[in-house]
């Protein structure tokens, strides 16, 4: 009997074993801002690969299209559920970090399950391969960027094709985390948002759509007074508790409401924000699972629910104050075209001049896309109300 050992398997490994737990979760349904946080508290991992699985999820989330198809390549039929999120993982690995093959390889399959392995190790190998040699062949943009094609076209109508191409790839590459100087989480482009408010002390400001708390915390921090209103109970729980986190709170009064029925009177405030709900085209870095989620339709119905936001935001504005308007998203339909369709509710109020660089004149307002500076894309347009400034009513708290 020869002398030799016997090969041991690979054991377990416990980063990919938690990212293929959680691709699992997200092909299911979940979101992955919200399932992934869970499940990292729960690993026992240390900060650095917490981090690790971190960038496995949300990478092969974002680049999930191009990952099927250098798989898909080398199957013969559609793999379980689990096995497709194993080789997800793999192709990730070996495509966008330049993983050893024998790495990448070896400890995926460490985690496919029992009775794919065989197939997930000879998948791999040929995907590892055909990465090596560069001999990539990409049927289209949409494959290659790993987005549905109709998002493609959208942009590339809206955009042109260079910017819209450079939009996309920008949006396949990990955010960088910023932090305000109170502690709070927030990428640049949301911070000068709140900035092009001008909320400063004294002034009265009226945050439409406010939830989770970063913009109205932001302009409390700057000394105005905040009324935050969100339509759900629990998102306006998260505006308040954001704010006595960030000692503001006495700055900011939370309110229940919906943004296209406010309850404050006419002409009662100096500022009103209304950062508005889109479909999110511009802020798909951060948002890993969201290009899988928004479809065609959701920018017309998102659209409407924007035009009727400005249009309700409008009365509240005293003469002399700003309406600002905004939205994290890239398409024609909810950035000029809101202006546009809103132009009979706008008729007192006039543009100022748009943002400095890297924003650029978009329309009447200003568009910052995300490869200008590093940031979420995002379009805003701030409306001064004509007349002779006056000092805002006193009665400017939520009625009843």
């Amino acid at each position: 009997m020869s002398g030799r050992h016997p090969r041991s398997r690979p054991a377990r490994d416990r980063v990919r074993g938690l990212a293929v737990d959680a691709l699992d979760r997200i092909d299911e349904g979940a979101y992955a801002n919200l399932v992934l946080p869970p499940m990292l508290d729960r690993s026992g991992l240390d900060q650095r690969d917490r981090h690790f699985v971190t960038e496995l999820v949300y990478g092969a989330t974002r680049r999930r299209r191009a990952l099927d198809h250098l798989v898909d390549a080398h199957l013969r039929r559609p793999p379980d559920r689990t096995t497709r999120s194993v080789l997800r993982l793999g192709a990730y690995q070996l495509l966008e970090l330049g993983t050893p093959p024998h790495a990448a390889v070896g400890q995926t399959v460490s985690v496919a399950p029992e009775r794919t392995k065989g197939l997930v190790n000879a998948v791999l190998r040929k995907v590892a391969t055909t990465v090596g040699q560069g001999s990539i062949r990409w049927p289209s943009l949409g494959v290659e960027l790993s987005y549905p094609d109709w998002v493609v076209d959208r942009l590339v109508t809206d955009l042109g094709r260079a910017d819209a191409e450079a939009a996309l790839a920008a949006m396949n590459e990990a955010p960088v985390v910023t932090t305000r100087a109170d502690g709070y989480v927030q990428d640049e482009a949301s911070q000068w948002v709140a900035a092009a408010v001008d909320a400063r002390p004294g002034l009265r400001v009226a945050d439409l759509c406010a939830a989770p708390g970063g913009k109205a915390t932001a302009m409390a921090g700057d000394g105005a007074f905040v009324v935050a209103a969100d339509a759900r109970p629990g998102r306006a729980a998260l505006v308040a508790a954001n704010a006595r986190k960030l000692g503001c709170a006495e700055r900011v009064a939370v309110v229940v409401a919906d943004g296209t029925a406010p309850p404050l009177p006419p002409a009662s405030v100096d500022r009103v924000l209304v950062d508005a709900p889109c479909s999110g085209l511009g802020v798909l870095r951060r948002r890993p699972d969201a290009r899988w989620r928004v479809s065609p339709g959701d920018v017309e119905d998102l659209a409407a629910l924007q035009v009727a936001l400005v249009r309700a935001a409008a009365p509240l504005v005293r003469p002399g104050g700003l309406l600002v308007y905004s939205v994290c998203t890239l398409t024609e339909a909810e950035t000029v075209g809101v202006d546009r369709r809103a132009a009979e509710a706008l008729a007192e109020f006039e543009a100022l001049t748009p943002l400095g660089a890297p924003w650029r004149p978009h329309g009447r307002g200003s568009l910052l896309l995300p490869h200008d500076a590093g940031t979420d894309g995002m379009f805003v347009v701030r409306l001064r109300r004509r007349g002779a400034a006056t000092a805002p009513r006193p009665d400017v708290s939520p009625e009843d």
